[in-house]
């Protein structure tokens, strides 16, 4: 994990310095819904996608007149899922059913975006955007289900789009893979599973 972070760090730094001057930062909060599922190496039983909440402080760093720049942040993200243990003896035996599993992230995120601001003045309402990149988090805190070991942490990957309006919000879906596993079974081997999770965001820009 403190790669991750000296590697967000170094990022960053790296994109500031060629425009130092020109580069435009701002930041602001931002939050909203999201719709998570696990997706596990084999499929041994049910999973089922649950609805979840995102909620932080972003921030936007831009070069002018060349429409790309980064994001980053620090957020709250509630992932899970609903597991159906119950589907099979060596859980049903030991008294587990249709589990929901929560995870608790922090998460940073370090996406390189573009935004298309040549609109001959439409750009001041309204502006198109995408943007993709890793996500580094780190697991705060699991609830739900003790039928699992959980990963201190994960590496995902985001892509996702959405619009400016009026220069000072922004409306966002994107869509995020789990890279590395999120939990695995105690009494199964090689039976673990990734975050896979859509999320709209609303975010507020100083």
């Amino acid at each position: 994990m403190k790669r991750f972070i000296a590697a967000v760090i170094l990022a960053v730094a790296l994109c500031a310095l060629p425009n130092g001057a020109s580069a435009q930062f701002r930041y602001g909060p931002v939050a909203g819904p999201n719709l998570s599922n696990l997706k596990f190496k084999q499929d041994l039983v049910t999973v089922d996608q649950t609805v979840g909440a995102t909620a932080g402080i972003q921030g936007e760093l831009m070069f002018p007149g060349i429409g790309f720049g980064i994001d980053l942040g620090l957020l709250y993200n509630q992932l899970g899922a609903k597991v159906n243990l119950g589907e099979r003896k060596v859980w049903s035996s030991l008294g587990y059913g249709n589990e929901r599993v929560w995870l608790h992230y922090i998460q940073i995120p370090l996406h390189l975006r573009f935004k298309y601001t040549r609109l001959n003045g439409l750009e001041e309402k309204i502006a198109p955007l995408i943007f993709g990149g890793p996500d580094f988090t780190i697991l705060a805190a699991h609830g739900g289900c003790d039928a699992f070991d959980y990963a201190g942490g994960e590496l995902g990957v985001t892509a996702g789009g959405g619009v400016e309006l009026w220069r000072d919000w922004q409306v966002t879906v994107s869509y995020t893979w789990g890279m590395t596993y999120a939990l695995k079974t105690k009494l199964l081997d090689d039976f673990s599973a990734r975050n896979r999770c859509w999320t709209v965001r609303v975010a507020y820009f100083f």
